[in-house]
């Protein structure tokens, strides 16, 4: 793909290789509820607007430059952001994908709208990312759609340590059990359990963090009945143990766990 197809021949080309870069970067500034970024091939941040600096918790862009994910999420979440920038990279483009995620420096969540592309040089070499996340307002939900799934997902969040049944989750949502399925595959691309799965095991890691409750406790108040299963499911989502995951943020051991190899 040509990375100037959007200038009509027509026109004087020499006009956008006079625009100063820097001042067209800081447009994204102007789109207080966006955050945007570039980083190279290496998952380097190389660009961030001042609402991606603000939402990562950090005073200037100079904190964020020439880091990674790692740098500002835990590994788990970091290593979904690598993969996901790989398969950009390989050609996977990112359109208003929908995501719910964790708000910086808060147990509340969100409602975000997230697009990324392959990152083109002029010579037509793919040389990083680039993307942008929206966070969504109750306005931007109804225009998303995403109303139709708010329901459900706010009644597994406030009910996710008990019992969770498909068919009760449908009846509070006055939706059949298929109907419940469609929107969750629709809006979320995940399915309900999965939803439901993914929403314990994000709480159990912070129990994990941040308590020092006996592992089985940590399962139980999580929705895990059973410690063998929440075991096996906590590595199949996070790709290391409970007693790992804490024994690591427990040591300080940043540097070790900065550095684990990202199976891709």
């Amino acid at each position: 793909m040509n990375p100037t197809s959007f200038i009509d021949a027509d026109l004087d080309k020499a006009f956008f290789d006079t625009i100063y870069l820097e001042q067209i970067l800081a447009m994204f500034d102007l789109f207080p509820d966006t955050i945007c970024w570039v980083k190279n091939k290496k998952g380097q941040i190389m660009y961030a607007n001042q609402p991606f600096v603000t939402h990562i918790g950090v005073k200037s862009v100079a904190e964020v430059l020439g880091k990674t994910d790692f740098d500002f999420s835990p590994p788990h979440i970091a290593k979904q952001f690598v993969v996901d920038d790989q398969k950009v990279m390989a050609g996977t483009s990112v359109t208003e994908r929908l995501e719910i995620n964790q708000l910086e420096g808060s147990a509340d969540v969100a409602w975000f709208v997230t697009s990324k592309r392959p990152l083109m040089s002029k010579g037509g070499e793919v040389i990083g990312s680039y993307g942008m996340s929206r966070q969504l307002d109750k306005n931007g939900l109804t225009l998303t759609g995403l109303d139709a799934v708010s329901v459900p997902v706010e009644y597994i969040r406030e009910n996710f340590m008990q019992p969770l049944m498909l068919a009760e989750v449908a009846a509070i949502s006055h939706l059949s059990i298929s109907a419940l399925e469609r929107r969750f595959k629709k809006y979320l691309n995940i399915t309900p359990k999965q939803f439901i799965s993914q929403v314990r095991l994000e709480h159990a890691r912070k129990l994990l963090i941040e308590t020092n409750l006996p592992i089985s406790d940590v399962a139980h108040q999580s929705g895990f009945s059973d410690n063998s299963y929440f075991s096996r499911q906590f590595m199949a989502y996070f790709d290391e143990l409970p007693s790992h995951l804490r024994k690591k943020y427990q040591t300080q051991d940043e540097l070790s766990f900065l550095l684990e190899p990202i199976n891709l």
